[in-house]
């Protein structure tokens, strides 16, 4: 398969196609999207929460998401691959927005990379972007400020705050975002926003009235066990999958039915005897 481009995205758009993609944080889930065709993969600062057990995804280093870009790019080579910058890696200037959005193409070879907030945040995006890297934008429910906004809740359920937020969509596609992704909203504020923009228009939880899906990992595939947003569909149990496995291999070792001949490697033949002589030489007498 070929890698997809900023082109063909917007060709989807234009076509009414679905983008499908999902975050993925490491080299065999990246290989499994990729060979099951997703359109993108998005290495999200969710890995604090799904991969590395934090309570939430302010404590994720840049080191940490470059660490996992790389093993997501080697285990999806053909796949459009997007960098989500970690709290505090584009907050205090222009400067070091670009200078870490540049980590993420330069080390681990990513395609692009995605940033929180709106207005507040456009002169980011616009270095980022006046920089030659394609940067994604993303408002409503954004969890490295998921305290200012009074916790992990929906955005845009009013006249109000749904007014902020499409300011803040045409603001960061003149800014020159490449795409945008709209997290926990009404689907009646995305459907406005995805016509609204000339550039791809995604969601997470924001409903089905747009330009594609994103799913997180852990989510769908119900490795993460904290909790479950109210947006995702589960498709398939890992976690339960794995904890039987477990359970089974535990009862295999107490009861020794593991390992088994066929598990072990045996003396070449030819040294047998030689071999049998060196270990009775060696016993302790």
């Amino acid at each position: 398969m070929s890698k997809k481009s900023r082109l063909d995205f917007m060709r989807m758009k234009e076509k009414g196609e679905p983008a499908a993609w999902i975050t993925a944080y490491d080299f065999p889930t990246a290989s499994f999207a990729e060979q099951a065709g997703m359109d993108m993969i998005l290495v999200g600062d969710s890995l604090g929460m799904v991969l590395l057990g934090y309570k939430g995804t302010v404590p994720v280093t840049m080191e940490e998401c470059i660490t996992c870009c790389k093993a997501v790019r080697r285990g999806a080579p053909n796949t459009f691959c997007i960098g989500d910058m970690p709290f505090m890696s584009y907050q205090i200037s222009d400067e070091d927005a670009v200078y870490n959005a540049g980590r993420f193409l330069k080390e681990a070879d990513m395609d692009a990379v995605k940033l929180e907030g709106g207005r507040r945040v456009i002169t980011r995006i616009k270095a980022i972007a006046d920089a030659g890297i394609l940067v994604m934008g993303h408002i409503g429910l954004t969890p490295q400020s998921s305290g200012v906004l009074g916790g992990f809740k929906a955005q845009g359920r009013d006249p109000k705050s749904a007014r902020d937020l499409i300011m803040d969509a045409r603001a960061i596609e003149e800014a020159g975002a490449f795409a945008l992704l709209l997290e926990a909203v009404p689907p009646e504020l995305t459907e406005f926003i995805a016509k609204d923009l000339s550039i791809p228009v995604y969601s997470i939880g924001a409903g089905a009235p747009c330009d594609g899906q994103l799913l997180i990992c852990g989510d769908m595939l119900g490795l993460f066990q904290a909790f479950t947003p109210k947006f995702v569909k589960k498709y398939a149990n890992v976690a339960e999958v794995e904890t039987n496995a477990f359970k089974a291999f535990i009862e295999d070792v107490k009861t020794g039915k593991f390992p088994e001949d066929q598990h072990c490697y045996h003396i070449l033949p030819e040294t047998a005897e030689e071999y049998q002589k060196m270990l009775e030489e060696l016993k302790r007498k």
